[in-house]
């Protein structure tokens, strides 16, 4: 089996489908909402987060017509529906994440970290969610409670970079002996391993 390209989606305003209405559905929910994507929901019945959900519901079965104009599928209900908007979603080239089906999907929901306008995505390809979980709460626990002043002190080096013409190669380890910079640390080819809180813990 080929590897799997990794992509961040920018949803903001473009239609995503999602079947079903379940406890499973409201937690895939969320997040659709908080990419800002265009969220219709079609199931028979429907939890009661995403009643409340600002969102496009249609309260009955999943009909191919409901792919018109959509760029991305979850498939959160039995089955057999996910099964059948699959397959209807793979004739129309639209990518559908098949929730607990992985060989019937062609796209797949990470584990995502999210701190100081940095987000570190884990996935084993739909084989382990599971794991997938526990790697992310690993990670959450490793990386700095400051990230945002890495992110802004990134920012900053790249505009200077780029005034200065510096090659892309060049600036990993420039960034590096900035971010040192910012705890007093004298430049260095590595970051101290054991910082304490307010630092890398």
């Amino acid at each position: 089996m080929s590897e799997m390209l990794p992509l961040f989606l920018e949803l903001t305003g473009r239609r995503v489908l999602l079947v079903g209405g379940g406890k499973v559905a409201a937690a895939k929910l969320q997040p659709l909402l908080a990419a800002g994507a265009d969220v219709h929901v079609v199931a028979p019945a429907v939890d009661a987060a995403i009643e409340r959900a600002d969102v496009r519901l249609d309260r009955r079965p999943f009909e191919p017509r409901d792919l018109d104009g959509v760029w991305l599928v979850v498939a959160a209900a039995t089955p057999e529906a996910n099964r059948q908007v699959a397959a209807e979603a793979e004739r129309r080239q639209i990518f559908v994440n098949a929730v607990d089906d992985p060989a019937h999907a062609s796209a797949y929901l990470t584990g995502v970290v999210r701190r100081g306008g940095v987000a570190v995505a884990i996935s084993t390809g739909g084989a382990a969610p599971a794991l997938a979980g526990l790697l992310r709460e690993a990670l959450d626990a490793l990386l700095p409670r400051d990230l945002a002043l890495w992110v802004d002190e990134s920012r900053r080096q790249r505009t200077a970079w780029k005034r200065r013409l510096v090659p892309m190669d060049a600036r990993r380890p420039l960034l590096l002996e900035a971010l040192n910079g910012l705890y007093g640390e004298p430049a260095g080819p590595t970051a101290p391993a054991d910082r304490q809180e307010g630092s890398w813990r």
